[in-house]
């Protein structure tokens, strides 16, 4: 009987620990549209001043180099972002923007459409026309010699609302 009541007591932690809600992969959009600021605040269409790419000691900003980058935002934080450099075709990438907390701060985050499982946090400066966004290693990709092929890398946009 005791070893009954052994394995029945390790069963019953197990299954607590392994059922418990506080997985940190989990995204949780409902609770994290509010922050510093709303994500709704973000609703409207956008032009990238800056939109630069970078990996190791190589950089590309599609706007200086004559391309451009906008972005149409919606009010639950779903956006899509065209990105025309002037080489290229242009092309199209969409996502979600929300707030993840953590240990009672706020981080700006994004979920790209084509990596849904996973999130990057991103530096941001907002004053309700110009939004910053400075993301970390492989917070973006970029095709940076026109292969093809993307490469990670880090990104540096400014946006300027339009409408």
């Amino acid at each position: 009987m005791k070893t009954f009541t052994y394995l029945f007591l390790i069963a019953l932690i197990s299954l607590n620990f392994s059922c418990s809600s506080d997985d940190d992969d989990t995204i949780d959009k409902q609770l994290t549209k509010d922050g510093p600021f709303q994500i709704s605040e973000l609703t409207g269409n956008w032009d990238a001043t800056k939109a630069q790419f970078s990996v190791g000691t190589v950089s590309v900003d599609v706007v200086e180099k004559g391309g451009t980058v906008s972005m149409s935002v919606q009010s639950d934080g779903r956006f899509t972002m065209t990105i025309d450099p002037i080489d290229r075709n242009a092309y199209t990438i969409t996502g979600e923007m929300f707030w993840e907390e953590w240990q009672k701060t706020y981080y700006f985050a994004i979920v790209w459409d084509s990596d849904s499982d996973d999130w990057d946090t991103y530096g941001h400066t907002f004053d309700g026309t110009t939004l910053s966004l400075n993301g970390g290693t492989d917070s973006g990709e970029y095709d940076f010699n026109n292969d093809g092929d993307m490469t990670s890398c880090t990104v540096h946009f400014i946006f300027d609302l339009s409408n």
